[in-house]
């Protein structure tokens, strides 16, 4: 959307701009720059990724459930028609959920998900698809059509950084913060061996390109797996199967309606706030960065500039404070990487 729909270049040069970016990924990762500058972020900051990751899938719930809608300009968002069913199911689902939470059942987000789904099937909120099995597309009109050249013209480097830090962020970000939740931080607040997960997504990223898709990695929707249980790799190896079958199944899996998955975003989002009671409420030079975080990510719906506006506020704040010496160098790094996304970002062409 960003490169293609606002800086109206074209999807091939995106693809090259991604694949550039994954290359970038794995050399920085396996140099362990990565993990070197990840160990630098406070530990307010990290608590304050994982919280506002909580408020920004709440909102992706809400608004795909249909209980909040796209409002005027005097008020941009307003309370969804809750006379209508999709909306009355996801309450349901919301409140099943919860209740099932409360009681400490297993699998309590799948058992709302199914519930819901087999009542939107018979109250015609969803239809039953026509088939259940269907071949994956091709991916010929995709596949290697990246156009790598373009990054060599000097006024397609804005379009490189854009992909480059906001991936770069994102993916430091909702690794701390789904690891927050999952409880996977050691007692400096570090998730160990972080070079891992960090690989993992820059080879990810550099596939994308080659497939024709924009960056792939560590998406703030794994919170839900989190909250089902998954603590391991062998979690990760599960659900990477069941996106295998998603490719032959996908009639089937379409078929659940927004009611059933958005709902579960809410209670996911919901769960993930409790880091907010770690935040040092007495320190202004660390709350109000990491406040700034939690909102920015919600109030402009990108995880990317929420952070990057917290990874400026912090040292800044610091200095103020007279607290300087506590910014590690690791965080000055992030502090110029966020301010040239600023500097670089497409605002009055989106």
């Amino acid at each position: 959307y960003t490169v293609c729909v606002a800086m109206g270049y074209a999807w091939q040069q995106a693809l090259g701009a991604v694949f550039v970016s994954g290359v970038i990924f794995i050399a920085i990762t396996a140099l362990k720059i990565r993990s070197w500058i990840a160990a630098a972020i406070p530990i307010s900051l990290k608590r304050s990724f994982a919280a506002g990751i909580g408020l920004f899938v709440m909102l992706i719930g809400f608004k795909e459930t249909g209980l909040i809608r796209v409002g005027s300009e005097a008020a941009p968002l307003r309370i969804g028609m809750l006379t209508e069913a999709a909306p009355l199911l996801a309450v349901f689902c919301i409140l099943l959920i919860s209740v099932l939470l409360i009681r400490r059942v297993t699998g309590a987000i799948l058992i709302g998900m199914l519930a819901t789904t087999v009542l939107a099937f018979l109250t015609d909120v969803a239809e039953w698809p026509e088939r259940l099995v269907a071949a994956p597309p091709s991916l010929s009109p995709l596949w290697l059509k990246l156009d790598i050249g373009a990054i060599f013209d000097v006024g397609f480097m804005p379009v490189v950084l854009v992909f480059f830090i906001l991936a770069f962020v994102d993916t430091m970000g909702t690794l701390i913060g789904v690891s927050t939740r999952a409880g996977l931080l050691d007692e400096d607040q570090n998730l160990p061996e972080i070079e891992k997960p960090m690989m993992a997504d820059a080879l990810a990223t550099t596939a994308a390109g080659l497939l024709g898709t924009s960056t792939t990695g560590a998406f703030l929707e794994s919170a839900a797996g989190i909250e089902a249980g998954a603590r391991s790799g062998f979690a990760s190896l599960v659900t990477a199967g069941m996106f295998l079958l998603c490719l032959f199944f996908s009639p089937l899996f379409l078929a659940v309606p927004a009611a059933a998955w958005g709902a579960a975003l809410v209670v996911v989002g919901f769960l993930m706030l409790s880091p907010i009671r770690d935040l040092p409420f007495d320190d202004y030079s660390e709350l109000f960065p990491a406040v700034a975080t939690m909102a920015l990510m919600v109030f402009t719906y990108n995880i990317g500039l929420g952070i990057g506006a917290g990874f400026i506020l912090y040292p800044i704040l610091k200095l103020v404070a007279g607290k300087g010496r506590d910014v590690k160098a690791g965080t000055w790094v992030l502090f110029g990487l966020s301010a040239v996304l600023f500097l670089v970002y497409p605002y009055s062409r989106i």
